[in-house]
């Protein structure tokens, strides 16, 4: 039994400390009080991150049906993710100061407080139950906008994260039935990851990352949720869902070459939305999945180098996208709306929110003294150095893209082009400081005599190739001259294609993404399918009902605490049929959303 508190917080997982903030803020009404919980959690969290006392053993264990739960362990890269998150939970209860709601702000600390504990994990089932902690928590930031498209948008995204969560208990099932054992230690040595074509449940746990990175034709559930969330909301989920996927995918599947093609494709296809959109808080959420893309393929060469780029990458999007979601935030709390063709002009009343806007612009579009470029440089340089040009050349492609659509088109319409005529209040206070921080970041991480970099650098999982790079590679004449002038072609080519007319206008209108291909007619399916049932009558519900009892005689049968699933500590075959069943009930969901 430890007594000392301190030994105590120097094994006790980050995140748990975070979550309890975020149940205790829920039952204080007192918005002082309220404050204090909801900055001091992460504030504690960052304490007790500080204290711990080794990297890659167990600092904290149980046992639960059978099975050996690694509750705490640090790894090198779980500091990097881990880290992050806490700033970005420390941020985000900043800026929710001025609201008044209870449940969104436990809520938000649930959520992020669940994906620091991940990170903090050392086996499969624990990570398993965080995973679904951030996916019931977070739904309830897209529902608290009240709107019948936030309830519609908030059930599909519960069912798409749920179903992440059965394949990942799927893969689960496979590694114990294979090893013995969920933890990390038996099947991830050496920094090696898992191989699709020959671990057991690999492909299960790719496949449960991908929905959670959203990997092309998985991604819909972000540009449907993210933009429907409350104004806090969106900032909250920017965060942590997609960057907790990315800090799995880099511990299980580093070197995985499908992940190259995979990231590549998914830097650019998103360009091509955003670029038409109107929403501005759907053109970061589809600059998001970008972003997310330049990590996603850095993991795939898997070299120290690129796999440095993606933690250093993660490490600096996590505050210059929630920079960019909250001046975005703030504009909707201000204004009512994010369209561009209802905005412009608010550089007047909101002057502060447009230059830490501008500031998250630069920082994305990886402008030199800027956090970005000092993240991007990495995996940039991992793609030239293994000689892939042609994905060099995509990845060129879509950071020119990211200056188009995020860098110059977010500020440009919400703040600048066009007047509105509307002259809204500066953002609150609180809004301000939690921009002002995040924006401070941005520049200190990225300007090489304040330190940042250096700091940086030092959080990353292979110090040596981290030292060099930044000694050799990284303030070179070549390198900054080439970013400078991708960025001002860019740019040139945004001003000219404005001015005589042929950069697509911002108009009302709906973007039609892959999901429809099966989202709508699923919809229509399932209402033609109910108005036949009802007109076949009661004789269809009395043989749907015998075959009902049979059916589920099969399963009482299989599943029951006498079947045959029920032997032993969470065989495979439990895990298959329990996900299975999980899986059609959460699209059945999915699809009934409309």
């Amino acid at each position: 039994m430890i007594s000392d508190p301190v030994s105590l917080l120097a094994v006790t997982n980050p995140g748990l400390v975070v979550i309890l903030a975020g149940i205790v803020a829920y039952f204080v009404r007192h918005r002082i009080a309220r404050a204090v919980i909801t900055i001091g959690g992460p504030l504690l969290g960052l304490l007790t991150l500080s204290l711990h006392s080794a990297q890659g053993v167990p600092l904290a264990t149980m046992e639960l049906m059978n099975l050996t739960m690694v509750i705490y362990q640090v790894e090198k890269v779980s500091i990097v993710f881990g880290l992050a998150f806490l700033i970005a939970a420390l941020v985000n209860s900043i800026y929710a100061l001025h609201q008044k709601d209870t449940l969104q702000d436990s809520m938000a600390l649930i959520y992020a407080g669940a994906a620091i504990a991940a990170t903090f994990c050392g086996d499969l089932m624990s990570v398993f139950i965080f995973w679904e902690v951030t996916a019931i928590s977070s739904v309830f930031l897209i529902l608290r906008s009240g709107t019948v498209e936030a309830y519609k948008a908030s059930m599909r995204y519960l069912g798409i994260q749920i179903l992440s969560g059965v394949l990942l208990l799927m893969g689960a099932g496979f590694v114990q039935s294979a090893y013995g054992t969920m933890e990390f230690s038996a099947f991830l040595t050496d920094g090696e990851g898992l191989s699709l074509t020959e671990d057991p449940g690999a492909i299960f746990l790719f496949l449960a990352l991908g929905i959670k990175a959203a990997f092309p034709l998985m991604h819909n559930w972000l540009q449907d949720s993210y933009p429907k969330a409350t104004h806090t909301g969106s900032v909250v989920l920017s965060a942590f869902t997609t960057k907790l996927a990315v800090y799995a995918l880099l511990r299980f599947f580093p070197g995985e070459d499908a992940l190259i093609w995979i990231g590549a494709i998914m830097t650019v296809f998103p360009v091509f939305f955003a670029v038409v959109e109107n929403d501005l808080r759907k053109v970061l959420a589809y600059s998001l999945n970008n972003q997310v893309g330049f990590m996603v393929c850095a993991i795939g060469i898997g070299t120290p180098l690129a796999l440095n780029g993606a933690a250093a990458h993660a490490f600096c999007h996590i505050i210059y996208k929630g920079l960019l979601f909250m001046s975005m935030g703030a504009v909707l709390y201000r204004t009512g709306t994010t369209k561009a063709t209802e905005l412009g002009g608010l550089y007047r009343t909101m002057p502060i929110t447009a230059i830490f806007c501008l500031i998250g612009a630069a920082s994305i579009s990886a402008f030199p003294l800027f956090s970005g470029f000092v993240a991007k440089s990495l995996t940039m340089s991992a793609v030239g150095y293994e000689h892939m040009t042609v994905i060099w050349m995509m990845l060129l492609f879509a950071s020119a893209g990211v200056l188009e659509h995020s860098g110059i088109k977010i500020p440009y319409f919400a703040f600048f082009g066009h007047d509105s005529g509307k002259r809204p209040k500066e953002a609150p206070f609180n809004m301000l400081l939690a921009m002002g921080i995040a924006a401070f970041f941005c520049v200190w991480l990225g300007f090489p005599m304040l330190g940042g970099v250096d700091f940086l650098y030092g959080l990353l999982p292979y110090q040596e190739e981290a030292s060099a790079y930044l000694e050799k590679d990284l303030w070179t004449v070549d390198h900054v001259l080439t970013q400078f002038q991708l960025l001002m072609f860019a740019a040139l080519a945004f001003i000219v294609l404005n001015r005589i007319k042929l950069y697509p206008p911002e108009k009302r209108g709906v973007i039609l993404d892959t999901d429809w291909v099966y989202r709508r007619p699923a919809y229509i399916f399932v209402v033609w399918l109910g108005a036949v049932w009802n007109r076949l009558g009661p004789a269809a519900s009395d043989a749907a009902l015998k075959v009902s009892k049979r059916v589920f005689g099969h399963i009482e049968a299989t599943f029951s605490p006498q079947g045959q699933l029920s032997r032993g500590p969470l065989s495979t075959g439990m895990a298959i049929w329990t996900s299975v069943v999980l899986a059609v009930v959460m699209i059945l969901a999915l699809f009934t959303g409309g």
